[in-house]
């Protein structure tokens, strides 16, 4: 269980038994000339525009003036009162939580403590075989159901033995992990209460560069701190964050994100939750990034029906093709890979016996569409992927030594591995 916020590698994977004529080794050793590789694990959405948006696009479109004024997002037009903060926090605060969780974790003995005659005369033969530790963790929550649902980072509660729930009124409560999704790092906790206060939920589709956000959590075990500042991009991926085992499109933000702050609520000047705060990085300072809540109430939901989360997988490693990437790609490879696109999706790898190894699809080729979409961009491919359905097949359009193939991957579950 990890008690901060994080942002994890792709996963690296076995290809001793991976065949091709140019070997995977010479394809992923081009990592050190600075071609990015991702793991099929994280999904670029970007967000769409919402009504609102279209028709002042519309409307700019058949008004012409020599100077148009610049308009400020809706947010900003609606909230005159400079102390917006103050409300909304008095407004929202007794929904948000702090959660504390711990679990014990055995490991085996060291044979040399075993076998080492000093440690044996002080206990015998009867020399512990395994020793236990108790990890402990503390997150930030909010309540969506006024009946005890509340949802968090998964990281926040991964693998607990105990989950407690702490209300801001000092109200403390154990909590019952209903289920969690590593893969958008997002959970949802029971707790035995009714009547509790409820946070109301915005569009994080509808998000604009610039809106007044407010973060409010328990930040380094410091509860109920408020943060403030504005939404600085939106429709970061994960693999821009270097998080690229998830599939999550990012928030980011200005706000003050620390370790604690993870699970708690980033909101907008109408005391909207709009989405959930999750990671920082090393480092860095003034970047913070949120789970839109769209993509939280989705995955929540789902968490509550099943306890599970089912992604679709295919089970590739793959780079987008550019011209400097091409270049240094003929650079290494010689005449051992006939590479003739100059765009698209090079597979570097195929995972044995998954659903992309089943259907044929082999190191080097370039998926030039999915599901008769093209594409150019690893995020392109992720996205679509995450849009298909386990089970049905997705039709796959390959350039593979100058030919066009035509394949159909039937994804599975996406099988996930948590940390030890």
């Amino acid at each position: 269980m990890k008690t901060t916020n994080h942002h994890s590698a792709p996963k690296k994977i076995n290809t001793r038994h991976l065949s091709h004529r140019w070997g995977v080794d010479n394809i992923l050793g081009m990592l050190s000339f600075g071609v990015a590789v991702v793991f099929l694990g994280s999904c670029s959405l970007l967000p769409a525009k919402n009504f609102e948006a279209r028709q002042n696009e519309t409307q700019a479109q058949k008004t012409i003036e020599p100077n148009p004024a610049i308009v400020p997002p809706p947010i900003f037009s609606s909230s005159g009162d400079p102390n917006f903060v103050v409300k909304v926090v008095q407004q929202v605060g007794p929904a948000v939580v702090r959660i504390d969780s711990s679990r014990t974790i055995t490991s085996r003995v060291p044979d040399e403590f075993n076998s080492d005659p000093f440690f044996r005369r002080f206990f015998g033969e009867g020399t512990p075989q395994t020793r236990q530790r108790v990890e402990r963790g503390s997150g930030s929550g909010f309540i969506i159901n006024s009946s005890g649902q509340i949802v968090t980072n998964s990281h926040v509660v991964d693998g607990a033995d105990r989950v407690t729930v702490t209300l801001k009124d000092g109200r403390t409560f154990d909590g019952k992990v209903l289920g969690e999704d590593p893969v958008t790092d997002v959970a949802t906790i029971k707790i035995n209460a009714n009547n509790l206060p409820t946070l109301s939920v915005g569009n994080s589709d509808a998000l604009q560069p610039g809106e007044a956000v407010i973060a409010i959590g328990n930040p380094l075990g410091l509860n109920n701190t408020v943060t403030s500042g504005i939404i600085s991009a939106t429709g970061r991926s994960s693999s821009d964050i270097g998080a690229s085992d998830k599939r999550v499109d990012y928030i980011q933000t200005d706000a003050a994100i620390n370790p604690g702050n993870s699970g708690g609520p980033l909101l907008n000047a109408r005391g909207q939750v709009i989405a959930m705060n999750t990671a920082i990085i090393r480092g860095a300072q003034g970047l913070g990034f949120a789970i839109p809540i769209n993509t939280v109430q989705k995955i929540a939901q789902e968490l509550i029906a099943t306890g599970k989360v089912d992604h679709p997988y295919l089970g590739v490693q793959m780079v987008t093709l550019t011209p400097e990437n091409k270049e240094r790609i003929k650079n290494v490879a010689g005449d051992r890979l006939n590479l003739t696109a100059d765009d698209g999706v090079l597979l570097v790898e195929i995972v044995p016996r998954s659903p992309a190894s089943v259907a044929g699809l082999r190191v080097g080729d370039v998926i030039k569409s999915i599901n008769n979409q093209p594409v150019t961009k690893i995020e392109e491919v992720q996205k679509l992927v995450e849009k298909s359905k386990i089970g049905t097949k997705l039709p796959i359009e390959v350039e593979r030594n100058g030919q066009i193939v035509k394949l159909g991957v039937q994804p599975a579950p996406l099988p996930v591995r948590r940390e030890e």
